[in-house]
């Protein structure tokens, strides 16, 4: 601090129960808040209390109380407590207790109206100073004399209100805490029930009392704050007219600035905002009458949808995300080519269906009548043979299609193609073999005679073994042997089993 500043010479310093007031350090003595000092007590003596405030604050506290910087009633700080002083006024506030028990009983005897709730000694214990409330004036004269003689020390009555009563005793109030008016509160204002009916409360003196026995001292606490926000909400002292009745008002909540309407005997209640209640109010001040009291419904524009704004469809894209992900092939799995030259494969549509039965033979397919097939060709030389599908189309059609059967017979290129290689030349006078991919038809049988007799030996030509044997894969095959045709004739020598046809 500067050399020359000079600190406010005034310190306010706290008693007991609350109480505090002004003193002048006229020592300028080093002083701290909280600290114990002895001050000049009214009539005489000294007294023992602690620093509350100093400085500038107490320039302006004084202010707000409106006590004057010269008064005389500001009397002097005489030092700072020693332990000496500490230790006698300890011992005298022991005394308070028993001396405010005896006193009430005093009381009690002389039948006074009035009730004494605390006691304090002077710390020199030279005067006793009781605290009483009353609701009429009392003449405690008697009372005086009886205290003085039985505690010899001076005494002084003085009468309280109930709340600085409530605020000297303590306690704890509905909200949890302790009392605000034994706590910080010095300065006790009229409540009254005005308040309460500004904030929307019930008026039940049950609620709003305290522990004094009066309206609670926070009820002045948001009345400002309710005021600001009623300038704003309509005051509705008549029923709001309607074509379907009058509708009076239930409730207010002043901060989300809504009112509840209701028609008399109905608890449907209707809420309302402050805007639709003071357009009512001014069509009822026309003579005009709403049809109801809701705000009519208007039918907003529906924004357009996110896909019609962005260039393209977001569905589109997403399909092409997949599509594109599920064509990626996958790594660390090879497909499998086959042995067979793509070329020779004849399309899917090409294949043979699979049947139990083969199909009828038309006049197309085959050149022999369905007795008896014609000799073989002039030149021995065979007609040329029908191209035939290979890999699963080449399978037969059915194994047991040429057992049971009085079938045709069958030229020795057909055995021959079953067990020659593909492009393998054909016996001497007999057409090329056609390539084929594998083994057709799975494992061939046993050899056996036909039902019907022996074998008619070789056909002329010398294009191969006729085929005898049940089984074979030869008549399961897609495409047929041309000495089938047009070469021999089976032992039988019924028709010729007709080859299935493409489909």
């Amino acid at each position: 601090m500067p050399s020359d500043f000079k600190e406010f010479d005034i310190v306010e310093v706290r008693f007991k129960g609350g109480r505090k007031d002004f003193f002048r350090n006229q020592s300028r003595l080093p002083l701290i808040t909280g600290d114990a000092v002895v001050v000049e007590a009214a009539g005489s003596g000294w007294h023992l209390g602690h620093v509350s405030l100093k400085g500038e604050l107490v320039r302006l506290q004084m202010k707000k109380k409106k006590v004057p910087l010269d008064s005389k009633d500001i009397r002097p700080i005489l030092r700072v407590a020693t332990d000496d002083d500490a230790e006698r006024w300890q011992a005298v506030r022991d005394l308070e207790t028993g001396t405010m028990f005896r006193a009430r009983a005093v009381v009690e005897e002389l039948r006074l109206r009035m009730k004494l709730s605390d006691v304090e000694y002077q710390a020199d214990r030279t005067r006793a100073t009781f605290f009483y409330s009353a609701d009429d004036r009392v003449d405690f004269r008697d009372l005086i004399r009886r205290l003085a003689d039985e505690f010899r020390v001076r005494v002084e009555m003085r009468q309280i209100s109930l709340r600085h009563e409530a605020g000297r005793l303590g306690g704890i109030g509905s909200c949890g805490r302790e009392l605000c008016c034994s706590t910080w509160l010095s300065d006790f204002k009229s409540v009254s029930t005005t308040a309460a009916r500004y904030q929307n409360l019930s008026l039940n003196p049950a609620k709003l009392s305290g522990q004094c026995g009066r309206l609670k001292c926070c009820l002045n606490y948001e009345l400002d704050t309710y005021l600001d926000a009623l300038k704003d909400i309509p005051q509705v002292q008549r029923p709001l007219l309607t074509e379907k009745g009058e509708y009076t008002l239930q409730k207010t909540d002043i901060f989300r600035r809504k009112m509840w309407f209701a028609v008399r005997g109905d608890n449907n209640w209707v809420v309302l905002p402050v805007e639709r209640v003071r357009e009512v109010l001014e069509m009822n001040k026309r003579g005009e009458k709403p049809d109801t009291l809701l705000v009519p419904v208007r039918e907003e524009e529906r924004a357009p949808e996110v896909t019609a704004i962005v260039e393209g469809s977001l569905e589109r894209l997403d399909d092409k995300i997949t599509s594109s992900s599920s064509k990626r092939p996958k790594r660390g799995k090879k497909k499998p080519t086959d042995e067979a030259p793509a070329a020779a494969r004849p399309p899917r549509s090409a294949r043979p269906e699979r049947s139990t039965r083969p199909a009828a033979p038309t006049a197309e397919d085959t050149d022999v009548t369905p007795a008896k097939s014609a000799g073989p060709a002039e030149g021995g030389e065979a007609t040329e043979e029908r191209a035939r599908p290979r890999g699963a189309a080449a399978k037969p059609l059915n194994r047991r299609s040429g057992r049971g059967r009085g079938g045709e017979s069958r030229s020795g290129e057909g055995r021959g193609e079953n067990r020659r290689g593909a492009g393998r030349p054909a016996p001497e006078g007999g057409a090329p073999d056609a390539p084929r991919s594998g083994r057709e038809g799975g494992r061939p049988p046993r050899n056996a005679a036909s039902e019907g007799g022996s074998d008619t030996g070789r056909p002329e030509g010398g294009e191969g073994r006729g085929t005898e044997r049940r089984g074979r894969s030869g008549s399961r095959r897609s495409g047929r042997s041309a000495g089938s045709r047009e070469g021999g004739e089976g032992r039988n020598g019924g028709g010729s089993i007709p080859p299935p046809t493409d489909s």
